[in-house]
């Protein structure tokens, strides 16, 4: 049986890429533009939440019956337009939550105590000379959890232990141990740390602006493993620059990949590459979800994770 016909939109890791390419006659987004022949066999679209899919190959693609992405957000994909025009759009919930808790945590830990230059600190043999700066403690710190869903739920349950207190901002309030604010700017002036996980997309962009940095305060930290769009960049970089905050770990940007930027050069940030989902246990997970999902649509059967509803 021939191989089902996809649209790659991205990169993926050597591993993953040989796993995609014995499952799928794979072409890149060069090949399908100056190839018909190519458009016209292309069934799936497989991608990383990372990546943008533009509205314009619904139209280009006659044949397209799902697009597959191997994370578990899906602001980059066209949604609305894809399921008026019939095509299934899938993603990876529930599988990467731990590997991202994971990250955020350390994050959160490497800011704090500022990990990444107290390595550099000692590779430097500048400790031969002088004592490094004293660090900032986690316990006894007020965070506030911005979006408990899944992610912000398992970064609470890992940050109960190191004796902190705890909050989050929501809609609803949920049957949980923590304080409640219904409004992001009073999370922000109870905290001196703001964890960053609600999901992207235009109902959250810039949700993180100069009046909650404002309130947040210069004690302040802010950690973000959500997307790049909650958080209004230019403003963060000012708080950062200015005293405004005190620090911010960031594993996500407004444009990815991370060029060009004043973050680089400040020396209060902690920056990591989209890495929350990036182990290899985790991204093999997500993978096979994807292409379990691409089979199954192909075969005219139901996807196992549909991005659902609004």
């Amino acid at each position: 049986m021939p191989l089902p016909c996809a649209l790659q939109i991205g990169q993926f890791p050597t591993a993953q890429q040989s796993v995609i390419d014995r499952e799928l006659q794979r072409y890149g987004e060069q090949d399908a533009e100056r190839d018909e022949a190519v458009r016209a066999r292309v069934q799936a679209i497989i991608t990383r939440s990372n990546y943008q899919v533009p509205a314009s190959w619904l139209e280009r693609l006659p044949r397209l019956k799902v697009i597959a992405t191997s994370g578990v957000g899906f602001d980059g994909i066209p949604v609305a337009a894809a399921r008026a025009a019939g095509i299934v759009v899938t993603h990876t919930p529930g599988v990467l939550d731990a590997a991202v808790c994971e990250l955020a945590i350390g994050l959160l830990l490497s800011l704090l105590r500022r990990i990444p230059a107290a390595d550099q600190f000692v590779r430097s043999e500048a400790w031969t000379s002088q004592l490094f700066p004293l660090t900032s403690s986690l316990e006894g710190k007020r965070v506030g959890i911005v979006g408990l869903g899944r992610i912000g739920r398992g970064i609470a349950q890992r940050l109960a232990g190191f004796g902190v207190e705890m909050a989050y901002c929501g809609s609803t309030r949920q049957e949980v141990p923590y304080g409640f604010f219904q409004d992001i700017r009073a999370l922000a002036e109870y905290a001196d740390i703001l964890m960053v996980c609600c999901p992207g997309g235009e109902k959250t962009r810039h949700l993180i602006n100069a009046e909650v940095l404002g309130l947040l305060g210069p004690q302040g930290f802010l950690v973000n493993v959500s997307r790049g769009t909650v958080v209004d960049e230019r403003a963060l970089i000012e708080a950062l620059a200015t005293g405004g905050i005190r620090g911010a770990a960031l594993d996500v940007f407004a444009a990815e990949p991370l060029a060009n930027s004043r973050l680089a050069a400040l020396p209060n940030v902690v920056l990591t590459p989209h890495a929350g989902s990036a182990t290899e246990e985790t991204r093999q997970t997500m993978l096979r979800l994807a292409l379990d999902n691409i089979h199954r649509v192909l075969a005219g059967r139901s996807a196992l994770t549909p991005v659902p509803s609004p």
